[in-house]
């Protein structure tokens, strides 16, 4: 059972990261074309600042999941590198489950004000007046995958297959 959730949380972690990767594309194609249209034709898609805000939110969201399996968050080793075994481990354990607790707590108010920002109809004040809970979407998404990540970590640190 732990090797498909651990074979799950790569699949979904590397589409995150998948779909961050095309958002940085997106985000620097946006902004070629605003400097190209500014630049050349005296022209802006007046929507360039504002997007980019929202690809860019999207883009490090969508990675969380993908940069903790490949260990690429920063850790404070200065007390695990000393421990060893099983202790290391079970400190791994509890770093893990705190993690976990602070992503759902996340979640759920991420959650929470997306929907309510559904439900009131909330626009952006931009010229775009895009409806917030459609860039709010990207936060409960990249959410959930990290604390799926991490609920991922926390069990295979517990039966030693990770």
């Amino acid at each position: 059972m732990l090797k498909l959730l651990i074979s799950l949380n790569k699949r979904l972690s590397f589409a995150g990261a998948s779909l961050s990767s095309l958002l940085i594309v997106a985000l620097v194609g946006l902004i070629m074309v605003e400097i190209i249209g500014r630049s050349f034709f005296d022209y802006s898609t007046m929507l360039a600042d504002e997007y980019s805000g929202y690809f860019y939110l999207a883009l490090v969201f969508l990675g969380f999941a993908y940069t903790f399996d490949e260990e690429g968050h920063i850790r404070i080793s200065i007390v695990t590198g000393r421990l060893q075994g099983s202790i290391k481990r079970w400190v791994d354990v509890l770093a893990g489950v705190m993690t976990l607790a602070i992503l759902l707590f996340a979640l759920y108010y991420s959650w929470d004000f997306m929907m309510e920002s559904h439900e009131m109809e909330m626009l952006s004040e931009g010229v775009s007046e895009t409806p917030l809970y459609l860039t709010q979407i990207p936060i409960v998404v990249g959410l959930a995958l990290f604390a799926f990540s991490a609920l991922v970590f926390v069990l295979g640190r517990i039966f030693h297959d990770r």
